[in-house]
C-alpha cells in the first residue's frame, strides 16, 4: 500500500459495481465511467432503449393514424373535401408538437419508466375514439377534428423517450443511441401507412393484397393499436428504469430557453424533422390528389397511394441512425449541412416532376354527387381523363424517386441535428474547469440535464413542421389543391436554403465558436 492510499480507499476501489435493478429506480448511474459502463451500464441502457423504442414506435403510429385513414374516409362513406382531409392530417401534428414540452419535463419529474407507462396508456384515448366514430358516417366534421387532435398524444411520446434515453448513454454513444431510438419511433409512421390499408380490408403491399369484397372496416386499426398500447405499458413497467440522476425541477429545465443555440437548433429541426413528419402525413393525400382518380369506390385509375405512401417514412426512418453515426464520425454540423443541400436538390426534383403533370379534367360536382348516390349511373372514365391520368402515372416514378431522396436527407438530418445538441452543451461544460475537477463534473452533469431539456424543446418546435406542411398544401384560401402543391414546394426549397446558410454561419464558418468546438 502506498503512503497516500488509505485502507478505505483501497476497499472502495476494489468493491464490485452492483448490478442495476431490472426495473424501478436506479440511484447510482455513471455512464461516463468505463468500468461502470462495462459492468452494468451497457446492459441496462440497451434494455431501456429497446422498450423505449417499442413505446415510441406505437406513439408515432397512433400520431400518424390519420395520415392514411383520412385518404380512406371517402370509401367508408364520408364526404369530406380535400381541404378538410388535410386538416385532419395536420391537427394531430400541431397538438403533438405542443405536448412535447410537458412530456419532456415529465421525465425528470416522474421518471422515464413511469412516464412511458402513462404515455402508452394515453394512446387508448385516440384509438378508442377512432374505432367508435369511423363507424358513423353521419358524424359532423368538427367531431373528427377533435378526435384527430387526440392522436397528438402519440407525438408527445418522442420527446419523453428521447429525454429519457439521453441520460442512459455516454457522450460518445449518444448519437447512435438517440438515432436508433428516434428511428424506431419514426418507423411507426411507415408501419401504420403500410399495414393500415391491409388491416382494414383495403388493397396494399404494392397490389399483392387485394381489397376485401365486404368493404373497409377502419375500426380494426383502432382496436389493434389499443391492444398494443397496453402491451407497451406492461413491458415498460416490467423492464424499464427511472434514474435519480435525471431528476430536476421544471424551472431548472426551462432555464435552457435563455441559450441562443436552443432556438437555432429548434429552427433547423423544423427543416429536418418537421419535413419528415409533415411530408409523411401529407404524402398519401398528395399521391391521391395528383395521380389517382376514383369518382366511385368501385372504379379507379392511376396510382393507388396505399401501395407507396409508406415508403417515404420508411426511408427517412432507416436513414436516421445513419445520420447519427455520420455525426459521431464527422461532426453533426457537417452532416446537417449536407442534409440540407440534399433536401434542396430533392425538393427541386419533386417540383420539376409535378410541373410535368397534365391537368386531369374534373367532372361537374353534381355529376359526382349523382354517381356517389347511384354508382351504377357512372358512365365510365372519359378518354381525356384516362389519357391525363396515364400520362401522370408515367411521371410518378420520377416523383417518387425524388421524394424518397428528400426523405432520406431528412432522416440523416434528423440524426445529425439531434447529435449536435449534446455536443453543443458538452462544449459549455468543457469551459468549467480541467478534466476530472469537481467543477467540470458538476458542469457535465448539468449539461446532460440541460441537453435533455433542449432535446424536448427542439423536438416540440421542429414538430410544428408537421402541421405547417399539410396546411401549406391545402390552406383555407386554396381553391385548387393540385396547383397548390407547386407553390408549396417552392416555399419549402427557399426555407431549406435559409437553413443551409444558418448551419454554415453558426456551426461551420471559420472563426465561429461552435466550429472551433467541433460541433
Amino acid at each position: 500500500m502506498s503512503a497516500t492510499e488509505t485502507p478505505t480507499a483501497a476497499v472502495a476501489a476494489a468493491a464490485p459495481i452492483a448490478p442495476a435493478p431490472r426495473s424501478g429506480w436506479i440511484d447510482h448511474w455513471e455512464p461516463e465511467d468505463p468500468a461502470f459502463w462495462e459492468a452494468t451500464g451497457r446492459t441496462t441502457a440497451r434494455r431501456n432503449l429497446i422498450f423505449s423504442i417499442l413505446a415510441e414506435h406505437l406513439g408515432f403510429s397512433v400520431w400518424l393514424l390519420w395520415s392514411v385513414s383520412a385518404a380512406l374516409l371517402a370509401k367508408a362513406g364520408f364526404g369530406f373535401t380535400p381541404q378538410q382531409l388535410f386538416w385532419l392530417v395536420a391537427v394531430p401534428n400541431l397538438v403533438g408538437s405542443l405536448l412535447r414540452l410537458p412530456y419532456t419535463f415529465a421525465v425528470p419529474k416522474f421518471g422515464g419508466r413511469n412516464w412511458t407507462v402513462v404515455s402508452a396508456l394515453l394512446l387508448l384515448i385516440p384509438t378508442g375514439l377512432f374505432s367508435y366514430f369511423v363507424q358513423r358516417p353521419d358524424t359532423p366534421y368538427w367531431v373528427f377534428v377533435v378526435i384527430a387532435a387526440t392522436a397528438g398524444v402519440g407525438g408527445g411520446n418522442f420527446a419523453s423517450s428521447m429525454a429519457s434515453i439521453n441520460f442512459f448513454f455516454p457522450a460518445d454513444k449518444k448519437g447512435a443511441a438517440l438515432g436508433l431510438n428516434a428511428a424506431g419511433g419514426n418507423a411507426g409512421v411507415a408501419v401504420i401507412q403500410f399495414f393500415l390499408p391491409i388491416i382494414v380490408g383495403g388493397a396494399g403491399a404494392f397490389g399483392l393484397v387485394k381489397a376485401s369484397e365486404s368493404g373497409l372496416v377502419l375500426q380494426r386499426a383502432g382496436y389493434l393499436y389499443a391492444a398494443l398500447a397496453v402491451l407497451a405499458a406492461v413491458c415498460a413497467f416490467a423492464f424499464m428504469n427511472n434514474l435519480r440522476a435525471a431528476y430536476s425541477r421544471p424551472r431548472e429545465q426551462l432555464a435552457v430557453v435563455r441559450y441562443q443555440h436552443t432556438w437555432i437548433m429548434a429552427f433547423l429541426y423544423i427543416g429536418t424533422f418537421g419535413s419528415f413528419i409533415g411530408f409523411s402525413a401529407a404524402m398519401p393525400l398528395l399521391i391521391k390528389i395528383n395521380f389517382f382518380r376514383s369518382p366511385i369506390p368501385t372504379a379507379s385509375i392511376g396510382i393507388n397511394f396505399a401501395y407507396y405512401a409508406f415508403l417515404g417514412a420508411l426511408v427517412g426512418s432507416v436513414a436516421r441512425p445513419f445520420g447519427g453515426w455520420l455525426a459521431d464520425k464527422y461532426g453533426g454540423a457537417r452532416v446537417t449541412f449536407g442534409a440540407f443541400a440534399a433536401m434542396i436538390l430533392g425538393t427541386l426534383g419533386v417540383l420539376f416532376s409535378l410541373t410535368r403533370l397534365d391537368t386531369v379534367p374534373t367532372p361537374d360536382p353534381a355529376k359526382l354527387a349523382a354517381w356517389a348516390k347511384d354508382p351504377s349511373s357512372f358512365p365510365g372514365f372519359a378518354p381525356a381523363v384516362v389519357h391525363a391520368v396515364n400520362h401522370n402515372s408515367d411521371i410518378f416514378p420520377w416523383f417518387l424517386a425524388c421524394f424518397l431522396f428528400v426523405f432520406a436527407a431528412t432522416g440523416i438530418g434528423n440524426g445529425s441535428a439531434y447529435r449536435m445538441i449534446p455536443a453543443i452543451w458538452k462544449s459549455y461544460a468543457a469551459s468549467a474547469g480541467p478534466v476530472g475537477s469537481t467543477q467540470r463534473q458538476d458542469a457535465e452533469a448539468k449539461a446532460t440535464k440541460e441537453a435533455s431539456a433542449v432535446l424536448g424543446i427542439v423536438g416540440a418546435v421542429g414538430a410544428l413542421g408537421g402541421f405547417l406542411i399539410p396546411i401549406t398544401f391545402s390552406s383555407p384560401w386554396v381553391s385548387d389543391p393540385v396547383a397548390a402543391t407547386h407553390s408549396a414546394f417552392i416555399i419549402f426549397t427557399a426555407f431549406y436554403l435559409v437553413c443551409l446558410v444558418v448551419t454554415w454561419a453558426v456551426y461551420l464558418r471559420k472563426g465561429a465558436p461552435m466550429a472551433k468546438a467541433g460541433v
